[in-house]
């Protein structure tokens, strides 16, 4: 599943279905798909990081998203690295940074702020590195995200199975209906999403610096 759109899913015979309350739907995350050649030049790339618990729990999510020089925002890689130790999932992060020219990482720190700078900084990541804490729940984080995508101003350049198997499990009011235990990629995602929105003048709410 992972890599296809929406549209090849169903001519495979894989009718996705949305998920009821869902903030992202199929059709929305189909419509913001374009061909990964035809994005732009980026003004600026962030890495959004949300690390596991453990290197045998979740998946850490590592997604890397720009601001284009037309304003829109674009998701261009799913890094996300599965049952990852500390210092593997650190190297993805700088791997991904080098790829793409990144100016920032932004890493959640509820599982362990210092440990999470610490590690990423082990891995000698060249670049500013922002810890972020999330003082609401996911679906209200991610709200303000969502209605971007609504407005048009998000594109994926290319398809990210996983990573979109995720954000239509994200349910207005909290809940989570997708596939695994947490939306790792989908957090990652909206942490990066957020950043760049921030930067252009729109805040999220419940953000808070640490």
């Amino acid at each position: 599943m992972a890599g296809r759109g929406w549209a090849e899913q169903e001519l495979d015979g894989e009718l996705l279905e949305d998920v009821e309350g869902a903030l992202w739907t199929r059709a929305l995350i189909e419509a913001s798909r374009v061909d990964a050649d035809a994005v732009g030049k980026a003004a600026r790339v962030v890495i959004g990081v949300d690390p596991p618990a453990t290197s045998e729990g979740d998946a850490c999510g590592i997604v890397v998203a720009a601001l284009l020089r037309d304003r829109r925002l674009a998701v261009l890689e799913d890094a996300s690295v599965e049952k990852a130790s500390p210092s593997a999932w650190a190297q993805a992060v700088a791997a991904a940074a080098a790829r793409w020219g990144a100016d920032r990482v932004v890493a959640e720190s509820n599982m362990g702020g210092e440990m999470v700078l610490e590690t990423l900084r082990a891995a000698e990541i060249a670049l500013p590195v922002k810890a972020v804490h999330a003082s609401i729940g996911k679906a209200r984080r991610a709200e303000p995200v969502a209605l971007a995508y609504e407005r048009g101003q998000v594109v994926h350049a290319g398809a990210f199975g996983e990573l979109e198997d995720q954000l239509c499990g994200l349910q207005v009011g909290g809940g989570y209906a997708g596939p695994g235990r947490s939306p790792d990629r989908a957090d990652a995602c909206v942490w990066a999403l957020a950043e760049l929105l921030r930067g252009a003048g729109v805040t999220g709410p419940g953000v808070r610096r640490v």
